[in-house]
């Protein structure tokens, strides 16, 4: 064999290698656009704008007139009604709108864009409230409403248990005051419980969930020497660049894989490679796996979906521990939302899987900011014995703010308490018997929804093909429910709901659901598919891309 002939049979082999490594690479990623970020970035870039007039608002599934009719009849009842109601809290929110991007952003999102406007004139409800008590907050109106936003999943055990650790806390480092750089005494107690709590041997603490993630997977890439993050396809780390390499991040990330969850491809994957530093796991993404976070903005059809089963997903989770192990690769547990409301040692208790680092926040604070990363030893060490100069370093002004760490304390100790243990008892049990009762009275109302549920986490899934669902969120609010900016895609009960409690949500839910039916948003006299509904808007997006506008004419046959 000549030297030529070698070098040419070693670049054959080198391009084999790569082209095998990339095609196994591809075949772990999920199929949907989620699976495939840089094309789902492509695909957002490429979706055009365009709102309907108040015509097509009412009519966009081309319901008969009768029930187009009732539609405008009802929405003019409604608006009424959310402007007698929400004045005051409306007018506030007016004042500040337009110089709060945040809250620009999140009245935009509620609800599918083509319907924005209009939903935006018509349905204001404001941003702010004045007080909480129990499952209830007020609003400015004096409109009391059950709380199901969860506050973003911080209110685990009800709003008078964070006011009370937020007070005691105070009163605990008050004397230190606002002192930064030096600890308190309550961070030695911090430490030991959450060493405790997460089976761990280190901890560290941060401003946010984001930033305890990112100090997981820049401690995992430094300690292992490796270039690539592994996380799922939908699962949320926060919004930060590596962790949402899809929409909404302006760049690309070029040292992330987002591969399929429940997947032997992605087990393959994770066998077969040596530059993988980490892989992340939300376990909030066992309810809905390889799918975004559930928004009603994005309620084009009925195809929402989810489904819970602990049972295969712990199996999953041991798996990945298992090929974790063997290849070097640490194993992070994001606990942000999770956290203390599965289990009192979090989804590593509650699914049986010891991971490597594990991050926790917003309840943890006890109703103040927070993050936290705890971790075994060997990951958690931020400099090298025998390179004083190769260090990792992490640092935050506040991460150790003393009012931050008294609200912890307080938390922390109430956590250990027989009162807040019981409440974890028989949990599971106690929710899904819940959510299995309200889906029976859904069943006999002959509603077309459904509720799905990890624990005290829920989503609503839609039975029936509409353009409309997203309507729900506002005859809940009108019921006497409050939700967050995503609406029925989230629904975070507190674990104080007494049956009582429950009772009186799930007699709103129906309720309201009972009232959007017969307003004619779910008419039966509109057979069409999910695929047919998602055919028609392609076809609207295509018109406005090639005449700049719809055009007004009639779309049935886009079937």
């Amino acid at each position: 064999m000549t030297i030529e002939t070698f070098i040419a049979a070693l670049a054959l082999t080198f391009v084999v290698w790569k082209v095998a490594r990339r095609l196994t690479l591809s075949a772990a990623k999920h199929k949907s656009l989620t699976g495939h970020s840089r094309w789902a970035r492509r695909f957002a870039g490429w979706v055009p704008f365009y709102e309907y007039d108040e015509d097509a608002f009412f009519a966009a599934d081309e319901a008969p007139d009768e029930v187009v009719a009732r539609r405008r009849a009802a929405f003019a009842v409604l608006s009424k009604a959310y402007e007698d109601a929400y004045c005051r809290s409306v007018s506030l929110t007016d004042e500040v709108e337009g110089t709060v991007s945040d809250l620009q952003f999140t009245t935009r999102y509620r609800v599918p864009y083509q319907f924005s406007a209009h939903v935006r004139r018509h349905l204001r409800t404001g941003a702010f409230l004045k007080s909480s008590s129990g499952i209830e907050v007020c609003d400015l109106d004096g409109n009391r409403l059950i709380d199901l936003s969860g506050s973003y999943g911080v209110n685990t055990f009800g709003y008078e248990f964070y006011k009370e650790c937020i007070a005691a806390g105070s009163s605990l480092v008050a004397d230190l005051g606002p002192v930064l750089g030096a600890y308190h005494p309550a961070v030695a107690y911090n430490v030991e419980r959450l060493k405790e709590i997460s089976g761990l041997e280190e901890v560290s603490f941060h401003m946010s969930g984001t930033e305890a993630v990112m100090q997981a997977v820049r401690l995992a890439r430094y300690h292992s020497r490796r270039r690539y993050l592994v996380r799922f396809c939908g699962a949320y780390h926060g919004w930060w660049g590596d962790v949402q390499p899809g929409v909404g991040n302006p760049v690309t990330a070029h040292d992330t894989y987002t591969l399929a969850e429940l997947s032997d491809a992605t087990l393959k994957v994770l066998r077969t490679r040596d530059d993988i530093a980490c892989v992340l796991v939300n376990p909030l993404q066992a309810l809905h796996p390889n799918q975004g976070a559930p928004s009603d903005s994005m309620l084009l059809d009925s195809s929402r979906s989810a489904h819970f089963d602990r049972e295969a997903y712990g199996t999953w989770l041991r798996k990945l521990r298992e090929i974790c192990l063997s290849k070097g690769i640490a194993l992070i547990f994001d606990e942000v939302f999770v956290g203390f409301r599965l289990a009192n040692g979090g989804a590593q208790e509650y699914f049986g899987v010891a991971a490597d680092l594990v991050t926790y926040g917003k309840t943890v604070g006890g109703g103040l900011p927070v993050g936290v990363l705890c971790g075994k030893a060997v990951w958690m060490r931020r400099f090298r014995n025998d390179r004083p100069a190769d260090v990792c370093f992490a640092r935050g002004t506040f991460n150790t703010q003393p009012y931050i760490m008294g609200a912890m304390h307080e938390f922390l100790r109430r956590l250990q308490t027989p009162a807040l243990q019981s409440v974890y008892r028989d949990l599971d049990a106690t929710w899904n018997e819940r959510a299995a009762a309200l889906n029976e009275r859904l069943h006999i109302a002959g509603l077309p929804i459904r509720v799905v549920n990890l624990s005290t986490i829920w989503t609503i899934v839609y039975l029936v093909p509409s353009r409309y669902n997203w309507m729900l969120q506002f005859y809940m609010r009108a019921h006497g429910i409050a939700l967050s900016w995503v609406g029925t895609g989230r629904l975070i009960f507190s674990l104080n709901f007494s049956q009582t409690d429950f009772e009186s949500a799930a007699d709103r839910i129906v309720s309201a659901a009972g009232t959007m039916r017969a307003d004619g948003w779910w008419s039966t006299h509109v057979a069409r598919s999910n695929r047919s509904i998602r055919r028609r808007i392609l076809y609207e997006m295509l018109q406005v891309k090639v005449f700049g506008a719809l055009r007004k004419s009639k779309l049935s046959r886009i079937k």
